[in-house]
């Protein structure tokens, strides 16, 4: 009887630990992906400090959107902050590498969506620990588009 008492305490114990491992997890890997926007947002600043505007989008992801997931040397909307070293490498999901990617990139000419000036959206469609929006995105919208709605977490910038 003593033995199935302690048999049980274990198991319930390990089920605590494997939840508490579980959210630890998913929010290194949310940690990981901000990182990865920040490093993104200032290679594209890079990038527009030396063209004079942001990377074009040839729409051929999920959606229309751009994605980082594309096939194994597939361009991406990446490639040209890496060509130009403003990116180390291409910049993967921890969990989402197949080719819709979690990372996603548009730039839009002046006119979309009630906005005057030419810009881009760049977002993380599903982040681990939250519903949308994440708590840390700062969000983007036009006049007659809202992203946040889209994506858990997303920013964008004006040219």
């Amino acid at each position: 009887m003593e033995l199935l008492v302690v048999i049980s305490i274990i198991g319930v114990l390990s089920s605590v630990v494997m939840v508490n491992v579980n959210k630890a997890r998913m929010k290194a890997q949310d940690a990981r992906r901000l990182s990865d926007m920040h490093q993104m947002q200032i290679a594209l600043n890079f990038y527009y400090d030396s063209f004079g505007r942001y990377p074009a989008s040839d729409g051929a992801g999920i959606y229309g959107y751009d994605t980082s997931g594309t096939p194994v040397g597939a361009p991406s909307f990446l490639t040209p902050l890496v060509s130009n070293n403003f990116l180390p490498a291409h910049l993967l999901d921890p969990i989402t590498n197949n080719e819709f990617g979690n990372y996603v990139y548009y730039r839009y000419s002046a006119g979309y969506y009630g906005c005057t000036k030419a810009f881009y959206v760049l977002a993380v469609r599903d982040m681990e620990t939250s519903n949308n929006p994440h708590q840390s995105s700062p969000g983007w919208s036009c006049p007659l588009q809202n992203w946040q709605d889209q994506f858990d977490w997303v920013t964008g910038e004006f040219e």
